[in-house]
Formats: structure tokens, C-alpha cells, sequence
């Protein structure tokens, strides 16, 4: 099973997680940043992976670092449970609309991360939440996870469905790409025999 967990302490935050790439989307998210809750039980839900975060952060200064270290610590996760990749499809993307907004995502589970951001926010904040914060999650579960990234809104107007179709549209293209191909189960999909760099 292609399952991890793991724990990152610092002076900032204490997280830990708990993710099963073959689950259901089954979620269990606690990080003390509502929002930020409800986007990872998004994340879990539509990319059928079951999560467990668990998260205490100086939320006393303000939710950056929660954010952020919550971004590594599953990004880090998402790396040790795939494993080398053999059999997976690698690709994956979305276009998802939510209302008023149309959210283009799609990545590759390419061993190189980078991140194309062409997301604008309408608003500074959802409630108490930073609408930046959804860049440095990003950029750091692409970082940590070794995905190439690209997130695009092609339309949008309400900075809580903006964020969440970033969230939804994400989950699905990394649905699509950590499914095994079944004509290639054993093999890397790569010509270099490795998405390990």
C-alpha cells in the first residue's frame, strides 16, 4: 500500500500526517485555520487520498507558517508513499469550474519541482484567511513533493470558490496522475528509468 507518515517539529509548528494514496478520501484535518481545513478535506476528498493532519502552529503571529510547513510535511509525505513510480500515469489535469470560476490545473509527477501560479485573488481574505496563503501552500507541496505545477484561473470573481477550485482542480489532475496505468504497471514511466531528479 502506498501509505506515509511522518512528523516535522520547529520552533513554528509541530504537524503531523498521515496520507494513503489508495484510500477513499477519507479526511481527518486539524490545523486551527478553518479554512485551510475545509480546502485540505477538499484536497483529500477529490483526489481520493485519505489524510490526516494533524497541526499546532504560532497562530498567535498569523497562519503563515501552519500554511506553509503543513505544505511541506504532505508534500514530503506524498513523495515517500509513491515510491519509486513505477506504474503510475505521471500526468494529470483539470479544468474545473465552481460557480463563477474556471480553475486550469495540471501537473507531473516529475521528481523536478516548479510552480506556474497565474492565480488573482479578488480579495485579500476569506474571513481571517490570507488568499497568499494559497500560493505558499502550493509552492511548497510542489517543492517538497517533487511535482511540476501549473495553476491557471481562466475566470472568477469570489475569492472562497477561487481558492477552491484551486484546491478541487489540483486534487483531480493528482487523482489522475498517481492511478496505475494498466498497460504499463511495472514500468517508470519515463525514457531516464527514474522521476526520482
Amino acid at each position: 500500500m502506498r501509505r506515509a507518515t511522518l512528523s516535522r517539529n520547529t520552533s513554528e509548528t509541530e504537524i503531523s500526517v498521515s496520507i494513503n494514496l489508495d484510500g477513499t478520501g477519507s479526511y481527518n484535518n486539524s490545523t486551527g485555520v478553518g479554512f485551510f481545513d475545509h480546502m485540505l478535506d477538499q484536497l483529500a476528498r477529490h483526489a481520493l487520498i485519505d489524510m490526516e493532519v494533524s497541526a499546532k502552529g504560532d497562530l498567535h503571529i498569523d497562519d503563515h507558517h501552519t500554511v506553509e510547513d503543513v505544505g511541506i510535511a504532505l508534500g514530503k509525505a506524498l513523495t515517500q508513499a509513491v515510491g519509486d513510480k513505477k506504474g503510475i500515469r505521471r500526468y494529470g489535469s483539470c479544468l474545473l469550474p465552481m460557480d463563477d470560476t474556471m480553475v486550469r490545473a495540471a501537473l507531473d509527477l516529475s521528481g523536478r519541482p516548479y510552480l506556474v501560479w497565474k492565480v488573482e485573488f479578488t480579495a485579500e481574505r476569506i474571513g481571517t484567511f490570507d488568499t497568499e496563503l494559497v500560493r505558499e501552500f502550493f509552492t511548497a507541496f510542489a517543492t517538497h513533493g517533487g511535482i511540476t505545477l501549473h495553476v491557471e484561473k481562466l475566470d472568477g470573481i469570489n475569492s472562497h470558490h477561487i481558492a477552491e477550485a484551486a484546491f478541487k482542480s489540483v486534487a483531480r489532475a493528482l487523482r489522475d496522475a498517481l492511478e496505475t496505468d494498466a498497460r504499463k504497471a511495472d514500468a517508470i514511466p519515463s525514457t531516464k528509468g527514474t522521476l526520482s531528479e
